[in-house]
């Protein structure tokens, strides 16, 4: 079967804190939680997450509301935070050509298996306009990378941190279930438009 003919994924979105999300679901809701938490944020940045999320990187009590929700978990930016030891991380090698920026970003994952890298050019999440929607865009094609190793068609994903709504195009198009939610009103509404241009018959709750 094509992935023309694969049936689509469905998703539920909404805009909201993911602590009071998280709170709603049994433990081990979820099969897989691929998250981008804010890090790295601080005097150097004027990102608007700054006044959301004062101390930038979550605290411990999300990590472990996050365990307790997902069977397994992706964090990107893991290296910034308190995780587990794990010998299974994905490199993103993002061709980077500007040389004040990270050549690489790193994903913390909690499966047991051999780390991974992916070379895709980070300017590649940029839209016709030459724009983002968010200041930690990712390109959707790193979402579906990370979909087809890790996850099966199908499995209920959990995104904490919806942002520019990149990974819910790749969740779509993959064929999973996404639950996601993003705090700020702005990157949501900024999100779901974008997500509805580039995806069909999706609903958003």
């Amino acid at each position: 079967m094509s992935d023309a003919e694969s049936p689509k994924g469905t998703m539920e979105l909404s805009c909201e804190d993911c602590m009071a999300l998280m709170a709603r679901y049994p433990e081990k809701h979820f099969d897989l939680a691929i998250v981008d938490p804010p890090y790295g944020a601080g005097d150097n940045f004027n990102f608007r997450f700054d006044t959301l999320y004062p101390n930038a990187a979550p605290g411990p009590e999300y990590f472990e509301e996050l365990r307790r929700v997902s069977k397994h978990q992706i964090v990107w930016g893991g290296n910034y935070f308190p995780l587990p030891l794990s010998r299974c991380w994905t490199v993103w090698d993002k061709a980077n050509p500007a040389p004040n920026f990270s050549d690489v970003e790193l994903a913390w994952m909690s499966f047991d298996k051999v780390s991974k890298m992916v070379r895709l050019p980070s300017y590649g999440c940029q839209h016709a306009d030459g724009k983002t929607i968010h200041p930690t865009q990712k390109p959707v094609k790193l979402y579906k990378w990370l979909l087809a190793k890790y996850a099966e068609k199908g499995q209920r994903i959990l995104d904490t941190h919806l942002g520019s709504g990149s990974h819910a195009i790749a969740c779509r198009y993959f064929g999973a279930h996404l639950t996601a939610c993003e705090i700020d009103a702005d990157y949501f509404a900024a999100a779901t438009a974008r997500i509805q241009r580039e995806t069909a018959q999706t609903t958003f709750l």
